[in-house]
């Protein structure tokens, strides 16, 4: 299968997941509570704050690259900046834009692969902000770096927060509490293929477009990725939680799903930032 054949399937998978996703992520509450804001954005504000003008994104605007049903990208408007995002599903897209209408909120849902979203939007943004789940769908860091630089404004702030790629590596169905690493690190060029009939976020959920297909991707290619289209790394960090249960023997914590014992084994997610 080539990339655009893996990358159709990848969409239509995406597609499928919207109506179970509308639930599992609580848009009836993000709508009916003027304030509230999703738990990632929460932690990436955290961690952004540094690098922004007075710790804020109000008044900035905000370009969300891979941003599914929009509740993070919603999250950040209700924060004060001026959004758009951007997903290949347009299942997503437009479940985002009712999503802004029903909280009254303003904001730009585009339908767009990530390497073709310089063609799309219209002008270029003080913050691009890729969310947490993204990298390991995207064939080639490469373009993906050129975009994101191009899609910023001089002295814009790209963010990006992402499972860290030494986690991707771990032998997931192991019970015994070891740290087995079965997927390769390096980049193969070949992605891969899964096939999981289900959405993480409700496992009770038959999808009938079940097959969806990853690329690996290792720090180095990450960060080389973006300095390679000019940008200056100006933060990189590891850490010892992720927002989902991303192994069957993480537990959840009130900083998000860490290893029960001996976190300091393997880094879970990994977060930088970088300027152009």
């Amino acid at each position: 299968m080539d990339v655009e054949q893996a990358i159709a399937a990848n969409r239509a998978n995406w597609d499928e997941r919207v109506a179970s996703h509308l639930k599992a992520y609580g848009v009836e509450d993000f709508v009916a509570a003027s304030s509230a804001i999703t738990d990632v954005v929460r932690d990436d504000l955290a961690l952004m704050a540094p690098h922004l003008p007075d710790g804020s994104p109000a008044g900035l605007s905000l370009l969300h690259l891979q941003c599914h049903i929009g509740l993070d990208t919603l999250s950040w408007a209700r924060l004060g900046a001026t959004v758009t995002g951007v997903d290949f599903s347009a299942e997503s897209t437009a479940a985002a834009r009712e999503t802004a209408r029903r909280a009254g909120l303003t904001a730009t849902f585009l339908d767009s692969e990530v390497t073709h979203a310089s063609e799309v939007c219209p002008e270029r943004y003080d913050i691009v902000y890729t969310g947490i789940g993204a990298l390991p769908w995207l064939p080639d860091l490469g373009r993906w770096g050129r975009t994101v630089a191009q899609l910023l404004r001089p002295g814009g702030l790209f963010y990006v927060r992402d499972s860290h790629p030494v986690l991707n590596t771990v032998e997931y169905d192991r019970t015994d509490g070891e740290l087995v690493l079965r997927q390769p690190y390096f980049a193969t060029g070949t992605p891969l293929r899964y096939e999981h009939g289900t959405t993480y976020a409700d496992d009770t959920i038959r999808l009938a477009n079940a097959t969806t297909f990853e690329w690996q991707h290792s720090l180095a290619e990450i960060v080389q990725s973006l300095l390679s289209a000019g940008l200056t790394l100006t933060s990189l960090a590891e850490h010892r939680s992720i927002p989902w249960q991303a192994l069957p023997q993480l537990v959840p914590t009130p900083y998000g799903w860490m290893l029960p014992d001996g976190d300091e084994r393997l880094p879970l997610t990994f977060s930088l930032t970088a300027v152009r």
